[in-house]
């Protein structure tokens, strides 16, 4: 191998771990860049059937992939994620984009199983918008909404983390 190449791989390398700049996205996600080493990666989950996978991807892309009732568009969890991280800034975005990553992935995917089995439906998601959209602090908004979408799951409440003095 030519110092050349040795030399270019290190400095990508360099590139990555001194300015931070995030690996290539996975091949096939359509979970947000950013969020898709924050959260179970989607060929990693066991979905009920094909149908359920095709209505987490409409959760975050807004794309209707043979989905019969179904409504392109906005909103989708690629955009809120994205409006979240604008509203609290860049001093809270390191917080900020784990918990709505994973809250995504948690409201997604049961929004996304069989209208008979799910625990979050449609009137679910336009409230927890109004929720997200109404918090003065993005932060408390999404904790308040996977509180809400825990109690919803069954899922206990997470404990938060012990402050630092």
């Amino acid at each position: 191998m030519s110092p050349l190449v040795l030399f270019r791989g290190w400095t990508a390398l360099a590139a990555v771990v001194f300015l931070g700049i995030a690996p290539a996205a996975r091949a096939g996600e359509f979970v947000r860049a950013d969020c898709q080493f924050l959260i179970k990666p989607t060929d990693a989950i066991r979905f009920d059937t094909d149908e359920h996978l095709r209505w987490y991807k409409r959760f975050w892309t807004g794309t209707c992939d043979r989905l019969s009732f179904c409504f392109p568009g906005s909103p989708n969890w690629n955009d809120i994620v994205g409006k979240l991280l604008v509203k609290g800034g860049p001093t809270e975005q390191p917080t900020l984009l784990p918990k709505a990553c994973r809250l995504g992935q948690l409201i997604g995917l049961e929004w996304a199983r069989d209208k008979g089995v799910q625990k979050i439906s449609t009137k679910d998601l336009k409230l927890f918008n109004g929720m997200l959209e109404a918090a003065g602090d993005p932060l408390k908004g999404v904790e308040a909404v996977e509180t809400r979408a825990r109690a919803m799951t069954g899922l206990p409440a997470r404990t938060p983390a012990p402050k630092k003095p």
